[in-house]
């Protein structure tokens, strides 16, 4: 079996060891963070094939993605549908709340909690979980509060390299990069 490239400090490995929930903005993280709308007025969005193989490889192994967005539209329910996300919060101004309802509803607490956020609308949640995540395009009041920002930008692989960090943590990265790599 090949060794796997990634390297990853132990210390947020610790962190996100006993991650069973991810909680995910979507504009600055999934996509972005442009808006973007057709000469119709229909907002179209931008999201990274990386970011949505990784959190498919998340449900693989028991993680559940949670989207929680203070924007809604056809082109974000189109996605998350795709990636068979089924807790979707969208349009919500305090998410803190509806994490919190969810959280209760899988029988998890904050510390099986890892959130991935760019701008205040999120500290709530990156205060509260056991792995706090920014982009490298968050917000700086973010970045100081996260345990890992991201060397990628949201929409553009962050979302991957924050599933992996998970993956390596849960002990299945590996395993499921053999079943590419024979």
């Amino acid at each position: 079996m090949k060794r796997p490239a990634i390297a990853l400090d132990p210390e947020l490995l610790l962190r996100a060891q006993d991650v069973r929930v991810v909680f995910l903005d979507v504009d600055g993280v999934l996509t972005d963070g442009g808006l973007y709308y057709s000469e119709a007025g229909e907002s179209l969005k931008c999201f990274n094939t990386l970011d949505g193989y990784g959190l498919k490889l998340l449900q693989k192994v028991g993680v559940t993605p949670v989207v929680v967005s203070g924007r809604d539209s056809p082109a974000l329910r189109m996605r998350l549908q795709a990636l068979g996300i089924v807790h979707c919060h969208l349009g919500v101004e305090d998410k803190l709340p509806v994490a919190q309802d969810t959280l209760v509803a899988l029988g998890l607490g904050w510390d099986r909690a890892a959130a991935v956020g760019d701008d205040w609308p999120d500290l709530p949640l990156l205060h509260r979980a056991a792995l706090a995540c920014a982009p490298a395009n968050a917000h700086l009041e973010v970045q100081a509060i996260a345990h890992h920002v991201t060397q990628h930008r949201g929409g553009n692989g962050a979302v991957r390299e924050v599933c992996d960090i998970i993956l390596v943590a849960c002990g299945q990265y590996a395993q499921l990069l053999q079943a590419y790599a024979p």
